[in-house]
């Protein structure tokens, strides 16, 4: 695995993007088009639906989308949209279908694996076959217990799109944590800029003094530094501790991590809305859903190995109340970023040293949208 410092240099002449990528509505469309229509979005945990018929709903741009559990364990996405009349037919942002999906207009029935099981007085109509209208379905994949699914309509096959990931986090054993928090934040600011801001700690003195008197602002280095996928690690300055308000670990290591992993934060950027941050006790990842041009949706989660959980005395608020602090100084300056934006005088700066993955990022913006 090549490492290099966080501090690296960019490309020369890598520089911020003009201000129409954070402020215009039509770049945004495009956005939406090529890349959240496109690529794989996570979507949530497999533990949001453990039982047969539980679901949940996501929207993605002008898409609704119903994630369930089917009959025979597996997930599924299907687009929130009858096959009759195009009847939105889910309302209720999560709960439990008991053995099928029906639309409240006319009552067209679906199996929860998305097959047309019921279609009042269509036996009448000639010709009709109720196996040429099954609910509309998005790919689904499940990652290290997380879902996934991609809207396009000729998906990259996900073991080859995540193949630089598949068996990286082994160590953590992502797949058995459990949630411990969820906390959902609504930003002024482009999407863009909170991947840049999380992909950089030059800011972090500033912004950040109870982060960096924890995790020192020049540590670590980057073993994910081109495409879709970008990150690694940093230093936590004591031992035995982690990022929470006290220093201290909440819950014993997780799974296998030992040896410099227990000293260490590692961070990724999932291209394009997934934010994922390991620490040695516990695991915190980020849902971005854009919903503007100058507005973002954010989910963050706290997991931990649920034996862990079950202890007597469990207490996972120092690490939430340290990243709930941490995250609203970050959506504050970005929400100041997107201001500045606006203004007819920007023009876009150079990156510094310390700022080689926001620029990567801007790469892989670019290519997605050509």
């Amino acid at each position: 695995m090549v490492m290099v410092s966080q501090f690296s240099t960019p490309v020369k002449g890598a520089s911020t993007l003009p201000g129409n990528y954070y402020t215009a509505e039509d770049v945004f469309q495009q956005e939406v088009e090529r890349i959240f229509y496109e690529r794989w979005l996570c979507v949530g945990r497999e533990e949001q639906i453990p039982n047969s018929g539980d679901y949940f709903m996501q929207a993605v741009g002008q898409e609704s989308l119903i994630i369930v559990r089917g009959q025979d364990g597996r997930a599924r996405a299907f687009y929130n949209v009858c096959r009759h009349r195009g009847t939105r037919m889910c309302t209720t942002a999560s709960g439990h279908f008991p053995q099928s999906i029906q639309c409240p207009y006319h009552a067209w029935t679906y199996g929860l694996d998305g097959r047309l099981i019921g279609a009042p007085h269509m036996n009448e109509v000639e010709g009709f076959d109720k196996g040429q209208y099954p609910l509309y379905t998005a790919a689904t994949a499940s990652w290290e217990g997380f879902l996934f699914v991609n809207l396009s309509r000729q998906p990259e096959p996900f073991e080859q799109a995540f193949a630089p990931l598949i068996g990286k986090f082994s160590q953590w054993q992502i797949a058995k944590l459990r949630s411990a928090r969820r906390i959902e934040y609504e930003v002024a600011a482009n999407w863009k800029l909170l991947v840049e801001n999380y992909s950089e700690c030059y800011h972090c003195p500033l912004i950040h003094p109870a982060l960096a008197a924890l995790s020192p602002y020049r540590s670590g280095q980057n073993d994910l530094y081109e495409g879709p996928y970008l990150g690694g690690f940093m230093d936590i300055n004591h031992d035995s501790g982690s990022l929470t308000m006290d220093g201290r670990t909440c819950a014993l290591p997780l799974g296998e991590v030992s040896g410099e992993d227990l000293n260490r934060v590692y961070y990724y950027s999932l291209f394009p809305n997934m934010l994922l941050s390991l620490h040695p006790d516990y695991v915190m990842f980020h849902l971005l859903w854009p919903q503007s041009a100058g507005r973002t949706l954010i989910s963050c989660e706290w997991l931990f190995d649920p034996a862990a959980m079950a202890q007597p005395g469990f207490d996972p608020s120092g690490a939430v109340e340290f990243w709930d602090m941490t995250n609203r100084q970050d959506w504050h300056v970005c929400e100041l970023s997107q201001l500045g934006l606006t203004s007819r005088v920007y023009t876009p700066g150079p990156y510094s040293a310390a700022e080689s993955l926001p620029a990567a990022f801007d790469r892989e913006v670019l290519r997605a949208l050509e």
